[in-house]
Order: C-alpha cells, then structure tokens, then sequence
C-alpha cells in the first residue's frame, strides 16, 4: 500500500479532538459509571483511539482533554523535527 504524501501531511496538520463520550455498560465483576470514547485526528474516523473509562462524566471530559493535549504536544514536536531536517 502506497502512502499518498499529500493525505499524509493533510492528516499530520491535523489536530487530535475527542469526537464522542458515551456511558456504556460496566465490564463484568466491576460497577459505577463507565463510558467509552474516541479521539480523531482531524475528524477522520479512520484514524481513531478509542478506549473506556471509569468515573464521572466530569472526570472522564478532563482526563481526555488532558490526554488530548499531550497527543497534539507530541504532533507538534514531530513536525518541529521534519522541519529541521
């Protein structure tokens, strides 16, 4: 599979945002509130981190907007280096 580099660089210029927080059904031998979300680059859902949480909602929305910070901080980093080579 070849790479085309201008959906590549579209893709790297992307910033990371959480697209969805949705309660789901604790896994088995837990309890409390569980939600799953999903963060995309740049809204593609082809390139998606999805995962669960445990905890209130209000936890949960700064935990990932936390993670989501760090995820665009390292992008950022990575284009600072490709523009010094």
């Amino acid at each position: 599979m070849s790479e085309n580099p201008v959906q590549t660089r579209t893709l790297l210029e992307s910033p990371f945002q959480v697209q969805s927080v949705l309660p789901v059904t604790p896994p088995k031998g837990t309890n409390g509130d569980w939600y799953r979300y999903i963060i995309t680059q740049g809204g593609n859902s082809d390139n998606a981190i999805t995962g669960t949480r445990s905890g209130n909602l209000t936890e949960i929305h700064s935990q990932l907007a936390e993670m989501v910070e760090r995820l665009n901080e390292r992008l950022g980093k990575i284009e600072a280096k490709k523009k010094t080579r």
